[in-house]
């Protein structure tokens, strides 16, 4: 595909096959086509190793974080249970969300903790808000013990953010799934590693190696399960597209309450 940008016809020309299309440069169609191939470039050039949440690293797209939020604010969940910890900015960021609704958790796994990461989220303010537990991340051993410390009443919601190759994103989707609260949900981040083959640093294996394959298979097992993009809360434009690093990550649990 070749995209070529005319500023001055306001015009976006995308050939496909030696086959030319113009569109509109300030329409839908066009920002789709260069959104995507921004999220590409932006991955190529490390783009989300630029940004922290109190001072630690995230590795998030600001979208995603910020759609999350919408989510989060919607359901409200007791429990966030996020699979994958690194430096420990995506568990402060989602015990910030917590802390503004008043209410919620988040028990982050990851099978190395670094020492600084623990220190820093242990001396945070929203530290009673977390808890953080080294090992595997799908192991029965693990998810007992995150399963001890919920109650029968509490909503939870599971993020998998830790190795994302395809056998071990299912292997957490088969552990975590049984702990969702059915109006709930599982996000199965960074499936946008399948669009990434021919990126600098991407990998051809990734084009079935991925989130994306593990979270489909798991749902035409699970037909308790519906994989779609939640619902914007609030929308003035003509767009119904993330600009995301999470394609095709929502896995909701039935019966749900359209959000």
């Amino acid at each position: 595909m070749k995209l070529s940008i005319d500023t001055d016809a306001r015009q976006l020309t995308v050939e496909t096959d030696g086959v030319a299309k113009e569109l509109p440069l300030y329409g839908r169609e066009a920002f789709e086509l260069v959104s995507d191939q921004w999220v590409r470039i932006g991955w190529g050039v490390g783009y989300y190793f630029t940004m922290t949440w109190f001072g630690r690293l995230i590795q998030q797209l600001p979208e995603d974080l910020v759609r999350i939020q919408e989510v989060l604010a919607a359901l409200q969940p007791d429990v966030i249970i996020e699979t994958g910890i690194y430096y420990g900015g995506s568990l402060l960021f989602h015990a910030t969300i917590c802390e503004g609704l008043g209410k919620g958790r988040v028990i982050g796994i990851d099978q190395h903790i670094h020492e600084d990461t623990r220190i820093a989220l242990n001396s945070n303010r929203l530290a009673h808000r977390i808890t953080a537990i080294q090992g595997d991340s799908a192991s029965p051993e693990i998810v007992e013990q995150v399963r001890s410390t919920i109650r029968p009443d509490e909503k939870v919601l599971v993020i998998l953010d830790s190795d994302h190759s395809r056998q071990h994103v299912a292997r957490e989707l088969k552990a975590w799934a049984p702990l969702v609260t059915p109006g709930s949900c599982i996000v199965v981040t960074d499936g946008i590693m399948r669009d990434l083959t021919d990126v600098p640093g991407g990998d051809a294996s990734w084009a079935y190696d991925n989130p994306c394959t593990a979270a489909s298979e798991f749902r035409a097992e699970h037909p308790e399960f519906e994989l779609r993009q939640p619902a914007w809360p609030f929308n003035r434009s003509t767009l119904q597209k993330n600009i995301t690093y999470w394609p095709d990550a929502w896995l909701w649990k039935k019966p749900w309450r359209k959000i």
